[in-house]
C-alpha cells in the first residue's frame, strides 16, 4: 500500500550509463528531498536480478573498510551486467538516519558501540529503512517477479506485492575493520550471512 507522497513523485527521462561493470541505463525518482536511482539492463529479463542497495557514501564512493556496502554495489553491479536486471540506489544514508547521524554513529563506534547500540545511543532504531519507493519503482518497471539480491530479510518482507521467485545472496569477504559489524548484522538483525 503506498501512501499519498507516492502520488508526487517526479520521474527522470532515461539515459546511457557506461560503466566499467557494463552499460546501463538510469532513471532518477524523486520522492521529497531524497533522489533515488533505478540502474537497468535492457531490455529487462521476464524474471529480472534485482539489488535493493542503501546508500552508503562513505562505503560506495570513499571505500570504507568500516562496511561491505561498496563491495557489494559492485558485485551487485558486476552481476547484473552479465544476467540482467536493476540496482534501485536507494537513498536512505545510514539505514535512514542520514549523514550527520551515521558520522556520529561512527563516532559512538570508535568508544565501542557496536552499529546497533549506536544507533540506539543517538535515539534511533537499528534500522529506520522504509521501502515503499522500491514498490514503486518496482511496479513503474512492470517488474512483478524477481530474483532478488540480498542478505537482509527485511528487504524480503518489505516487497509484500512483489513475488521473490529466489534470494541469491551477496556476501563479501569480512576484514578486520568490518568483522564486528558484519557480526552485529547477522546475531542482531538477522541477516543472512
Amino acid at each position: 500500500m503506498y501512501n499519498s507522497a507516492m502520488n508526487s513523485i517526479k520521474i527522470s527521462k532515461v539515459a546511457q550509463l557506461p560503466t566499467s561493470y557494463g552499460t546501463f541505463k538510469i532513471q532518477a525518482f524523486r520522492e521529497d528531498e531524497k533522489e533515488h536511482l533505478a540502474i537497468f539492463t535492457e531490455p529487462l529479463p521476464e524474471i529480472p536480478v534485482v539489488r535493493v542497495h542503501s546508500e552508503c557514501l562513505t562505503g560506495d564512493a570513499l571505500g570504507s573498510l568500516k562496511c561491505d556496502c561498496g563491495q557489494q554495489l559492485q558485485a551487485a553491479l558486476k552481476y547484473i551486467a552479465k544476467e540482467g536486471g536493476m540496482v534501485i540506489y536507494h537513498r536512505q544514508e545510514g539505514r535512514n538516519i542520514g549523514l550527520l547521524n551515521k558520522v556520529n554513529a561512527y563516532a559512538l563506534q570508535d568508544q565501542g558501540y557496536d552499529t546497533v547500540a549506536a544507533n540506539h545511543q543517538l535515539g534511533f532504531k537499528a534500522d529506520e529503512r522504509t521501502y515503499e519507493v522500491v514498490e514503486f519503482i518496482l511496479n513503474f518497471f512492470g517488474i512483478k517477479k524477481m530474483k532478488l539480491l540480498t542478505n537482509n530479510p527485511k528487504k524480503i518482507e518489505s516487497l509484500e506485492n512483489i513475488e521473490i521467485v529466489e534470494r541469491l545472496p551477496i556476501q563479501m569477504e569480512p576484514n578486520p575493520y568490518n568483522e564486528g559489524y558484519l557480526k552485529v548484522k547477522k546475531e542482531q538483525m538477522g541477516h543472512l550471512l
